[in-house]
């Protein structure tokens, strides 16, 4: 009997070291990181950031993370328009020459249903506040180059007065011509690290 117990706890063991804490890389040519603001009161203007990095520690088995850190270069704002971009760059927004970077570092995240709700520390223009982002793990796929790849999309959202960016003008009917709030959108792809020997 006893034989047999061992049997089975060693056939376990396989099973049990594929589960795994690993670091898993942001890969920018397939990721986007979007915002959405409202403009005029009757539409929004979106826009993204193209130069950013970032990796995800994660037991992609368990479905557990245990770190998410992302480092933006804030001026690498675009909207496709050269104008509104050097606005958006300068003192009224992002500042970029001052504040060139913008982090986000999770603090922490429950699971809910078949999402995660994450929290973390958001430092943009030198101020830091706690945003949320309600994050979908898409799954894992071996590419044809030999890597395991992960997929995430993440919704949130914050009030960019919270980061000292106030600018506005007041249109002839009351309303402003920007919004305070800025709605995000993620659709991060992430290569897992290979071993080392």
């Amino acid at each position: 009997m006893q034989k047999i117990v061992m049997v089975g706890l060693l056939g376990l063991l396989p099973l049990s070291a594929e589960a795994e804490t690993a670091r898993w890389t942001i890969d920018p040519d397939h990721s986007v990181i979007e915002f959405r603001v409202t403009h005029m009161v009757v539409s929004k203007t979106s826009g993204r950031f193209l130069d950013y990095q970032g990796f995800v520690e994660m037991d992609a088995d368990a479905k557990t993370f245990k770190t998410i850190e992302a480092t933006i270069k804030a001026e690498s704002i675009n909207t496709n328009q050269d104008k509104r971009d050097a606005h958006l760059r300068n003192t009224d927004f992002l500042n970029v020459n001052q504040f060139p970077t913008i982090t986000y570092k999770m603090k922490n995240y429950q699971k809910q249903g078949d999402g995660y709700t994450v929290v973390g520390d958001l430092t943009l223009r030198g101020l830091t506040k706690a945003v949320t982002l309600n994050v979908t793990f898409n799954g894992v796929a071996k590419d044809p180059w030999g890597n395991t790849r992960a997929g995430f999309s993440a919704d949130g959202k914050l009030n960019r007065k919270d980061f000292g960016m106030v600018w506005n003008k007041t249109l002839d009917t009351g309303g402003l011509v920007v919004g305070d709030e800025v709605q995000i959108h993620l659709d991060i792809e992430c290569i897992k690290a290979q071993k080392t020997s």
